[in-house]
Parts: C-alpha cells; structure tokens; sequence
C-alpha cells in the first residue's frame, strides 16, 4: 500500500510540474496581448495620423535611416524617458526597430507601462523598405 500511495503522489508531481511548464510565463501572456502590425498597415495609420511611430534603434542606425517623423528613444533608455511619451498613453503607438525583436521588448516596457493600443512593427525598418515605404 505503502508503494502504491507514493507512486500516485510521483505521478500527481510530475502531472503538476509538466503543467506549470507548459503554460505561458507572465512575460509571454503580457506580450501575447501586444499585436504585430505590418509596416503596410503601420503606415496607413500612421499617414491617417492615427498613431504615432516609436524608433527604439541606436542613434547610428536612426542615422543612417528613420521614418520621418518617428519618434526616436533607443530601447536601452525607454524606461527612463517614459514620461516624454505620456502624451500618447491612450492612442495606437507602434514600435519599430531593425527587424522587430527590439521593438517587441519596446512594446512590452509601454504595455507594462499602462500603454492601451501598442503596436510591433513585423520586420522593423529593413521591411518598411522593402515594402518600398518613404525613410530619410
């Protein structure tokens, strides 16, 4: 009997540690909720002044390339610089990078900010071109 109730207890362990490992982290829930938008998309809302464009690169790249009128914070500094941003807490803000890895962390710091409509651009700028869109 003695063998019997410690295996049930084995197996109702590794049932409850399978689970735990299968379901999302809080920060893959958090940026689950954030929507991906492509630079097709971010453009028309963007041109309908419907939302407001956050580059989240480093100044060399904002440099090289930007979308005009974007607004450049680099990710490493976008906590700190939250409140120049404050303005936009309720309207669509889409977050661009190189290729859309940065941005999505730039997404996850407003969200987590209290930011209602944020935005990951697909593919960042290196898509904007290729989707033939206007940068200086």
């Amino acid at each position: 009997m003695k063998f019997g109730s410690k295996l049930i207890q084995l197996i109702f362990l590794t049932s409850l540690f399978s689970l735990m490992a299968c379901s999302p982290s809080e920060t893959e829930a958090e940026s689950s909720s954030i929507q991906s938008i492509t630079p097709v998309e971010a453009s028309e809302m963007y041109s309908a002044k419907e939302a407001v464009i956050i580059d989240v690169r480093e100044q060399n790249e904002w440099d090289d390339k930007h979308i005009p009128g974007a607004i450049h914070i680099p990710v490493a500094q976008l906590n700190n610089r939250l409140s120049e941003l404050e303005q936009y807490k309720d309207r669509p803000v889409i977050m661009q990078c190189r290729s859309g890895r940065r941005s999505a962390q730039g997404a996850l710091v407003l969200h987590n900010a209290g930011f209602k409509k944020v935005y990951n651009m697909e593919g960042g700028i290196l898509a904007w071109d290729k989707a033939g869109l206007e940068t200086e």
